[in-house]
């Protein structure tokens, strides 16, 4: 099974979205293995968006990121990089799908409510950067034989 990486940005949290937004992921049948409110700061936001810090846009990011804390999750499921990308929708919220996490609470590219990682290879690296040791865990809920046939897990 997959883990990934979703961040609720300062946008979800100001807005009150946390338990929305987590509502949508469990009810879609994903685990959350990982939860935690935290406040980012410049270190690590520049190695996170790293392929961000040249570009003249990176100073208000780096503002709205710090605004209040986050909360940083490590969700586990079949497929589950690509489940969540599929969940929250277009980068820009204007341009995403309504009945994405974005189509649905975002006017804007930036201020798009979450972060979800890209790829399985940066999944690891994300879940790496945002918990420690012993804050991922490993269980399976009383559901989940609802969930998957026995040939997909």
């Amino acid at each position: 099974m997959e883990q990934t990486l979703v961040l609720i940005k300062p946008s979800g949290v100001i807005r009150c979205l946390i338990g929305d937004i987590i509502a949508r992921f469990q009810h879609k049948g994903l685990i959350i293995a990982g939860l935690k409110m935290m406040q980012l700061d410049e270190k690590i936001l520049r190695e996170h968006y790293a392929h961000l810090v040249d570009r003249p846009f990176f100073p208000d990011l780096l503002n709205s990121m710090m605004r209040t804390p986050v909360i940083a999750m490590c969700i586990k499921g079949v497929d589950a990089v690509n489940v969540v990308r599929t969940m929250t929708g277009a980068t820009n919220g204007r341009k995403a799908a309504p009945g994405t996490i974005r189509g649905d609470f975002s006017m804007s590219g930036q201020e798009n409510i979450v972060h979800a990682s890209d790829s399985v290879e940066n999944a690891l690296i994300e879940i790496n950067r945002f918990f420690s040791e012993g804050e991922i865990f490993d269980y399976t809920d009383n559901t989940f034989k609802y969930l998957y046939a026995p040939d997909e897990v």
